[in-house]
């Protein structure tokens, strides 16, 4: 994960984040995170986006269209090729992010995938699967906002420079 989040910066390319429930909240998280936390002296920034945080948008498409597509509706609108698309689902089987992660990879886009529970259909659907070996959402969820937390802290202090 870390060398396409890297590329993705070096590139300036823009990394989506998205899930349900505590997902949405580890989305959420994350952008801050990495687009804040980790701003160097080489100039270059991760460029993040939270598609869990526009709440008209995403009841927009859920009442006017169906909540299967209140992810992948606005990478269709806001995605390009070489972007990537990280997917938050403790189970690996929620609907809207196995949708936005199809329509990522059809667009051109790298795609991770955070789950546990085995790692349902997001495991297979993504080009980075991250699986916590754990049945217990809490669990999951807390591993997968360490490893936030992790990221975070690696892209700020360990990671390559840009200039590098």
């Amino acid at each position: 994960m870390v060398p396409v989040l890297l590329r993705a910066r070096q590139d300036g390319r823009t990394i989506f984040f998205f899930g349900n429930g505590g997902s949405a909240s580890t989305a959420s998280h994350f952008v801050v995170d990495i687009g804040k936390a980790t701003i160097r002296g080489d100039g270059k920034r991760f460029r993040c986006v939270a598609l869990v945080d526009n709440v008209e948008t995403v009841t927009a498409w859920a009442n006017d269209s169906e909540y299967a597509v209140v992810f992948s509706e606005q990478l269709r609108a806001l995605a390009q090729a070489g972007d990537v698309a990280v997917g938050i689902s403790g189970s690996g089987n929620s609907p809207n992010v196995l949708k936005a992660v199809e329509t990522a990879r059809t667009m051109g886009l790298r795609t991770v995938g955070l789950t546990g529970m085995g790692g349902g259909k997001l495991r297979g659907a993504v080009d980075i699967p991250l699986v916590v070996p754990s049945n217990s959402m809490q669990h999951i969820e807390d591993v997968h906002l360490l490893v936030c937390h992790l990221l975070t802290a690696y892209l700020r202090d360990e990671a390559p420079s840009a200039s590098a």
